[in-house]
């Protein structure tokens, strides 16, 4: 029996979620209610030319680390213009992908960026949360924290 899509489930403004699919079982992400479109700390993107337009790109789980680098490739979405928290606008990729957070899997448009001078690897944004989502903003870690090596491996261990 799955899930009612009708309920909501509260997580807090800072969650561990996976990325099943891509092979990123692990990634600690800050949930932002203030951007629209959530994104994904990739490097090493290139775009695959071909009849439907494809992108190879890499992604570092752990936060302050470059150890256990994933490589995933996927269809474009889109492309778009996207402005940064500073105000700067960059065009940035855009695909789709399930995100599993707190039980449950919903597919978000992710944009592709450089985040390592971020402090979260991932970012979900207000419309992966519409899927069913409220933040609590006082909390963190309400769907559990990931397993104790993963833990270790994002504080560079």
């Amino acid at each position: 029996m799955g899930q009612d899509p009708h309920s909501i489930t509260t997580v807090g403004w800072r969650e561990w979620v996976s990325i099943p699919e891509s092979g990123v079982p692990w990634i600690k992400a800050k949930l932002d209610t203030g951007a629209r479109t959530s994104s994904l700390h990739a490097f090493d993107i290139e775009l695959i030319p071909g009849e439907r337009e494809r992108v190879r790109f890499s992604v570092h789980p752990w936060q302050k680390s470059h150890r256990d680098a994933v490589e995933i490739e996927c269809d474009v979405h889109d492309h778009r213009s996207v402005r940064s928290s500073s105000g700067h606008t960059t065009e940035r990729i855009v695909v789709l992908m399930d995100i599993s957070m707190h039980g449950r899997v919903v597919t978000a448009e992710v944009t592709l960026a450089n985040r390592d001078s971020m402090g979260f690897r991932m970012l979900i944004g207000r419309e992966a949360l519409r899927q069913g989502f409220l933040v609590d903003s006082a909390r963190s870690f309400l769907g559990g924290k990931a397993p104790r090596e993963a833990r270790r491996a994002n504080r560079g261990r």
